[in-house]
């Protein structure tokens, strides 16, 4: 009793509360103006579609930034993940700016790309710069930066429980310290309701037809489940390939011009909107009403080539776009609800490619409510494990976790045998 006591005088509540304060209004902030911004982009590209001809010139402008003022931020999440991981140098807060900067150029003229990157990327610039402020230690900025990365979650899909578990769940539940889990899951609240205070709002989805549990439509589930990995794994895969292709062009600036010229060309040429930007209303629409059975396959082919030409935003919300489109094809063949599957695959391919199954099935509850609980729990653990060794975050150290799992999972039957 007394260690704890000793434990709880050496946190300096006052300051965490400071902490968790200001990372959750500046996150909350900083995502309440990218939401309204992106909103105003996308309707304005959507009612001029002659933007899509000046793509090339967007993905030019942010190479050049990138190149000349950001070769140090330009690792994104990644570098987020590395220096949690082994803190080094406080991330430099030109992040939060460049990365908003480059993502509504992204979509204001026609890319294919999400927005959890930027949101997460602005939330771990901010809450890094209190380490020189605060003068933290190397543990404790490793908290800060958990909190800035569950503010940045919170507030842009408005799912402050998940942006928590998310925080913890890419850094592999490794190096924080148990108290620490407090801060982050605050600062993720207290994000979440500054950005909903600015008038920024969320898209708001539904499952309308939930059917019984029982095993036949469990199993049901687990095969949707290892399809929905697979699609994860696809992702990644492409997204590496094409990443690999770029990385040949040596002059960085380039690459994001080509990148820009290539899809301009293909949406000129097929003018539609529908793989364009973040695709939300085709998301909304999957719940409900027949998708084209290509549409997930040509969202990862768009998303993957604009994001590893060089373009910026993220690849979350594509991935709620691909795995709700695909659900909702999967029900010729799978006797379940189409508003289910959808939203199965929503969260399911998601945690596929982050390899972050529980922050992904708990969003799922905070977005469709509790009664779908055990169908995303089971879609989402079943891609993860179907999701191979790669994920969209290179940083992370996932082998070594999926092996760890399927260690135990095995030395567990071997007991009961």
């Amino acid at each position: 009793m007394n260690r704890r006591i000793a434990k709880l005088n050496q946190l300096n509540l006052p300051k965490w509360i400071l902490l968790i304060v200001l990372i959750g209004s500046l996150a909350g902030t900083a995502s309440a103006v990218f939401l309204i911004s992106l909103d105003w982009v996308t309707h304005y590209r959507e009612n001029n579609f002659w933007l899509i001809a000046l793509l090339p010139l967007g993905g030019l402008l942010i190479g050049l930034m990138y190149h000349y003022l950001g070769q140090d931020v330009a690792k994104g999440n990644n570098l987020l993940i590395e220096e949690y991981d082994n803190p080094q140098k406080r991330i430099h807060y030109k992040m939060a700016p460049l990365v908003l900067i480059g993502t509504l150029i992204t979509h204001l003229f026609g890319g294919s790309a999400g927005r959890e990157g930027t949101a997460v990327q602005m939330g771990g610039a901010i809450s890094d710069q209190f380490t020189h402020w605060f003068k933290l230690n190397a543990q404790e900025r490793r908290s800060i930066i958990l909190m800035g990365i569950s503010a940045g979650f919170a507030s842009v899909f408005g799912t402050p429980l998940a942006g928590a578990v998310f925080a913890l769940e890419i850094m592999l539940f490794q190096h924080h310290k148990k108290y620490a889990i407090v801060p982050v899951l605050l600062s993720g609240y207290v994000a979440h309701y500054v950005c909903l205070s600015w008038g920024a709002t969320h898209t708001h989805y539904n499952i309308d037809v939930v059917p019984s549990i029982s095993f036949a439509n469990i199993s049901w589930a687990t095969l949707a489940g290892v399809l929905f990995g697979l699609c994860a794994m696809l992702f990644s895969v492409i997204s590496h390939f094409y990443s690999n292709i770029f990385s040949k062009i040596k002059y960085a600036p380039i690459r994001p011009l080509i990148g820009g010229a290539v899809l301009a060309i293909i949406f000129w040429l097929t003018p539609t909107q529908k793989y364009m930007g973040l695709g939300v209303p085709v998301i909304v629409a999957s719940f409900s009403e027949p998708m084209q059975p290509y549409d997930f396959f040509l969202k990862i082919l768009f998303t993957a080539f604009t994001l590893s030409s060089g373009f910026k935003g993220g690849e979350v919300t594509p991935l709620f776009y691909i795995g709700a489109t695909l659900g909702n094809i999967l029900i010729s063949f799978i006797p379940l609800p189409m508003s289910l599957m959808a939203g199965m695959g929503f969260v399911a391919v998601f945690a596929g490619a982050t390899h972050a199954p529980i922050a992904c099935a708990i969003m799922g509850m905070e977005l469709f409510g509790i009664k779908p609980g055990i169908y995303l729990i089971v879609a989402c653990s079943v891609a993860f494990f179907f999701s191979g060794k790669n994920g969209i975050y290179t940083s992370q150290k996932i082998p070594s976790l999926k092996n760890m799992l399927y260690k135990k999972f095995f030395n567990v039957k071997k007991r009961i045998k």
